[in-house]
């Protein structure tokens, strides 16, 4: 079938001939049946014998997984890597804190009022610097937070320094430590997974289908008559928003305080990195669940006394080295991530088990997914394949608006 593109040119679209699958075959999937099991398990987590203090290591990691998810939600999908992102993470924290400490706002009043705040320093960096390409983006999202740290030292009385500051009210009070442990989870467990549902809609709207056509061509984007730099801007602003709602949730926990070491520090925004590169860049799934398996497991390693053979290094010293290493391989040998490299091979599995059959999908639009059912056997040809699915998406949603 022939459709007209941004252009006026008459192309032909083939996914216009392509039965999609029903929103209810799409749930059948396998991922999704997994997901599903998942979901069970984890919630089942305190009844399945699991101590307080496994909990609140969850807890932890669960707030890292949504701020490793917004993380993916700017770099992951326009290509823009943050180097900074530790800031929204920050921001959202210690607003949150400081309302709260300072001038007893509850946390149902502080939380939001961080997550606005991180937007708006998100408008304020994005802005100006969504406008650069290169290693002057990377300079400034670089930057930012080692001023805002500066800024936290200088205005110690305010901020509490290197120290931080002390714990604010929990989200959750009882009589019993551990109802408090429990009910922190579930409201962790809660956010992250609505937060990762509302992500993955917004990423395979229309939004999502721009957001991909930049990552691959944003001179193509341009070409079309859409504005690269508002987009770009839009993604920057929620996922600051996000990465906000992620610290000032982790501070009100009996696992986060408001302190640069845990919210701030250059090593913050590496790690949040080095997890999205774990799980997969540009699913959010991935990212988040990267963001999980890279908190739980660091904690793991700092608390062993083992040394490194050889080198004579302490395991508990070497967390974010062996991190950073396996980041390494990982784009060396599984360049997608590990989770999006796991379902392709699960599909794989099934493809051979079926006799070929194809298996159903539910139109991701992660890297991985991009090229899946194409003939490209080389990079620059699945490169290629990527952005033209990306625009015919983009031709589909747009096109027809702009010529009523």
């Amino acid at each position: 079938m022939a459709d007209e593109n941004l252009s006026g040119e008459t192309v032909e679209n083939p996914s216009a001939t392509t039965d999609e699958p029903s929103l209810f075959a799409s749930l059948l999937a396998p991922r999704y049946l997994v997901g599903l099991l998942g979901v069970v398990v984890f919630a089942l987590l305190p009844f399945l014998g699991v101590s307080t203090t496994q909990l609140l290591v969850l807890i932890g990691a669960l707030y890292f997984g949504l701020f490793a998810m917004s993380w993916d939600t700017v770099s992951g999908y326009t290509g823009e890597i943050s180097f900074g992102h530790a800031i929204f993470f920050a921001v959202g924290g210690y607003t949150s804190a400081l309302l709260n400490l300072g001038h007893g706002v509850p946390p149902t009043l502080s939380i939001p009022a961080g997550v606005v705040l991180a937007a708006v320093a998100g408008v304020l960096i994005g802005v100006p610097a969504l406008r650069l390409r290169g290693p002057y983006l990377s300079l400034v999202t670089l930057v930012a937070p080692l001023i805002l740290l500066q800024t936290f030292i200088v205005y110690g009385g305010i901020f509490g320094g290197e120290l931080g500051l002390s714990s604010p009210a929990s989200l959750v009070t009882a009589d019993e430590f551990e109802l408090v442990v429990v009910a922190n989870y579930y409201i962790a467990l809660g956010l992250f997974l609505a937060v990762m549902l509302a992500l993955l809609l917004l990423m395979r709207s229309g939004l999502g289908s721009v957001l991909t056509a930049i990552r691959e061509d944003e001179d193509a984007v341009a070409a079309a008559g859409l504005d690269v730099a508002k987009f770009k801007v839009f993604a920057f602003v929620l996922s600051a928003a996000v990465g906000g709602l992620a610290g000032a949730m982790f501070v009100h926990t009996p696992v986060g305080s408001p302190q640069p070491s845990q919210l701030l520090g250059l090593i913050v925004s590496i790690e949040v990195l080095i997890a999205a590169i774990l799980g997969g860049m540009g699913t959010i799934v991935g990212a988040g669940l990267g963001g999980v398996f890279f908190y739980f497991t660091n904690d793991l390693l700092n608390q062993q006394d083992a040394t490194i053979p050889l080198v004579d290094v302490g395991v508990n010293e070497a967390s974010l080295l062996l991190f950073a290493l396996l980041a390494m391989v990982i784009v060396y040998f599984l360049p997608q991530g590990i989770f999006p490299s796991a379902i392709r091979a699960g599909r794989r599995g099934l493809r051979r088990a079926r006799g070929g059959e194809t298996v159903a999908t539910d139109g991701g639009r992660g890297p991985d997914e991009a090229t899946e059912g194409s003939d490209a056997t080389n990079p620059i040809e699945q490169t290629a394949e990527r952005y033209r699915r990306a625009l015919d998406a983009l031709n589909d949603r747009f096109d027809g608006g702009e010529n009523e």
